[in-house]
């Protein structure tokens, strides 16, 4: 057997995780093993199992054409320092109770340095129509080489400056900046604070007002953009008792920072009118109003039959002003006799000529 891969030495935060892989090679496949060796001068190498302390330590192995084992421990302490060793063998007594075996186990071996982890301070100051975040981190800490604030994937600030204390700007109010912002800084390895803006539910309805037609479905929709999740979602009509999912033609969905109210069926008499939804979170609540307009299957019909009308009164207003327009007035009888035809003239003048001829 021959190691493909080896795991590589880390260094983590107490709280941290922290992943070992190991590749071997070998005919016939070879199994891996993980063992660990502590720093207390005392201990000595001990296999980790799949579940072992407390069930914080998983380890996955895979066995095609060659094998693969990854070790992964969660929310690591200062006891989980120390030598993990990565183990290979194909030999088929590797695992026999009182026979050595033939081929002796290779072996990879990683260091997992566990620091303690400094303890941050954070801290929120409104003032003035801004917000400013702050984090300072106590002693005793690594070297520090910057700083960098972020608010979900998105980099805001970044520096080189060597300092504990860190701060970062927003222009506003709560309100419009709540959520979960972090001070990075730059170490080995690296340490993260942070600093959570929040504020009751800012509930906003996806449209204000809604319209549905008789017999079908209506939706009405909440969402709650800020931070932290909601809680708990109510929906009521017109100021009335709360509306409790699957009573009657009612379906509520409400999943994390959104709700949704569905109506079976819609009545025009019943279900039209203003719908609230209402947020809770561990800093208070919010609410919106969705009004909700329902018409009639026909109302689809209306426009067509207002056009049929408008052509209809169109074409009998021309129809009458056609029967009512006056005739053309005919000339009179004189005016048609005084000017002679061009035929006859014409007819004189072959007359005349031929009677010159003949004489």
């Amino acid at each position: 057997a021959g190691f493909i891969k080896s795991p590589l030495s880390q260094k983590r935060l107490t709280q941290d995780s922290v992943e070992l892989y190991c590749e071997a090679i070998g005919n016939p496949i070879p199994e891996i093993q993980w063992w660990f060796e502590g720093n207390e001068p005392n201990e000595t190498y001990a296999q980790l199992w799949d579940g072992a302390r407390q069930d914080r330590v998983k380890i996955n192995a895979t066995y095609n054409l060659h094998s693969t084992s990854t070790i992964y421990i969660a929310n690591l302490t200062s006891d989980d320092s120390g030598m993990y060793e990565c183990r290979a063998s194909n030999d088929p007594d590797r695992n026999h109770l009182s026979k050595s075996p033939k081929v002796k186990w290779i072996r990879s071996q990683a260091n997992v340095f566990v620091i303690e982890r400094p303890d941050i301070k954070t801290q929120i100051t409104g003032t003035s129509g801004k917000l400013i975040l702050t984090c300072n981190m106590t002693a005793p800490y690594p070297a520090i080489e910057g700083h960098e604030w972020m608010h979900g994937d998105k980099t805001l600030q970044t520096d080189a400056e060597s300092s504990a204390f860190t701060s970062y700007t927003i222009e506003g109010k709560m309100e419009e900046h709540s959520g979960v912002y972090e001070c990075v800084y730059k170490t080995s390895p690296m340490i993260k604070g942070q600093v959570n803006v929040s504020v009751p539910p800012q509930v906003m309805a996806y449209k204000k007002s809604e319209h549905g037609n008789e017999g079908d479905t209506g939706v009405l929709t909440c969402k709650n953009p800020s931070f932290p999740p909601v809680s708990s979602w109510l929906w009521y009509k017109n100021g009335q008792d709360p509306i409790i999912n699957g009573s009657g033609r009612y379906i509520i969905k409400s999943s994390g920072n959104k709700t949704e109210l569905r109506i079976l069926k819609l009545n025009i008499e019943e279900d039209a009118g203003d719908y609230h939804c209402n947020a809770t979170n561990s800093y208070g609540s919010g609410g919106a109003m969705v009004n909700l307009r329902v018409r009639s299957r026909l109302a689809a019909l209306w426009p067509f039959l207002g056009i049929v009308a408008e052509v209809l009164v169109l074409v009998t207003i021309i129809f009458i002003y056609e029967k009512r327009r006056k005739p053309d007035e005919v000339l009179d009888d004189d005016d048609g006799g005084s000017a002679p035809l061009k035929s006859n003239a014409t007819n004189h003048k072959d007359k005349n000529v031929r009677q010159r001829n003949a004489n």
